[in-house]
């Protein structure tokens, strides 16, 4: 994939201000804020009290609080499910804050950021501030740029004299194969953290204590009860399906998981689903039904260690 940027318009941001804006959010969600500061970021979750995600993010520090990116149909709804808590921290505010940024997403953008003046490092979870605004490294070595709205047509300019202009595909794709998955509207509430292999993408904390959801994530991971995780795969043709189509196996002769996020390739379809592991071990999946269209499992860049996932 050559270099480009893309506009990440598909998300919203929603900002968390206060003095007391990390003691709140340290009991709200799943990953551990005390590890973040002005250079780093984390992905995270915020779960209901079974431990299915109302949404999935990635969390980065302001002046005085944070930003969560995620689906822009979930901003909202979370700031309204999270301020009924933030009344107990007079100083916190929370703010729909999609319209305050604009993001831009880099393929292969170190080049371009050297000759902004930004200085990234290449571990997952950085963040580098420039001007008024942030960038911040992906897993899978991409970045995003936070620009604030009144500044983003200047930089989108000066992006474009640096970088191919890209496509919402092309993003989603790159972030297909760096096996991140992500909680949009349709599969709100359909999986619990580790269904998304969060834990190995250090957007869970097992350490940290209680959060929302915390019992029954601890416990799925400690008890080994998981049955179902994140698998990148292969489908022939060019229909994109939709997060949360079904997904099939003769093993049970129903549904044994979900699409979580798909993007055309040049192979054709690229998808992450969540899906049990017996059906992935017998190796005959199927989209949309029993009779659909066959699955070919991919490779993931990373390895699922629950040793190490729990030391965060």
């Amino acid at each position: 994939m050559s270099a480009l940027f893309c506009l990440l318009d598909h998300e919203g941001v929603l900002a968390v201000h206060g003095a007391e804006a990390a003691k709140f959010l340290q009991g709200q969600l799943t990953c551990n804020l005390n590890y973040l500061d002005a250079t780093t970021s984390s992905l995270g979750a915020r779960c209901t009290p079974k431990g299915r995600m109302l949404s999935s993010f990635r969390i980065v520090p302001l002046a005085d609080g944070f930003a969560l990116a995620m689906d822009r149909a979930l901003a909202e709804p979370l700031r309204a499910e999270l301020q009924k808590y933030a009344a107990f921290f007079r100083t916190t505010r929370l703010v729909d804050a999609s319209s305050d940024w604009v993001r831009f997403g880099l393929l292969d953008g170190d080049t371009a950021l050297s000759a902004l003046g930004i200085d990234l490092p290449p571990a997952a979870g950085s963040v580098c501030p420039y001007g008024a605004g942030l960038a911040v490294r992906l897993h899978g070595g991409h970045s995003e740029l936070w620009s604030p709205a009144g500044e983003a047509a200047a930089l989108e300019t000066r992006l474009s004299t640096l970088l191919s202009r890209g496509s919402l595909n092309d993003w989603q794709l790159a972030q297909i194969r760096a096996g991140v998955g992500q909680v949009v509207e349709a599969t709100r509430e359909l999986f619990i953290p580790q269904m998304l292999n969060l834990q190995s993408l250090g957007g869970v904390s097992f350490k940290k204590g209680c959060y929302t959801g915390q019992e029954i994530v601890a416990r799925m991971q400690y008890l080994g009860r998981l049955k179902r995780r994140l698998y990148r795969l292969q489908l022939e043709g060019d229909t994109v399906p939709a997060p949360a189509t079904e997904l099939f196996s003769p093993v049970h002769g129903s549904s044994i998981g979900e699409v979580v996020l798909a993007a055309r390739s040049a192979e054709g379809v690229e998808l992450l689903a969540v899906l049990q592991d017996n059906a992935v071990e017998d190796g005959r999946l199927h989209l949309g039904s029993l009779e659909g269209p066959t699955l070919q499992l991919l490779e993931l860049p990373y390895t699922i260690d629950a040793d190490r996932d729990i030391q965060h």
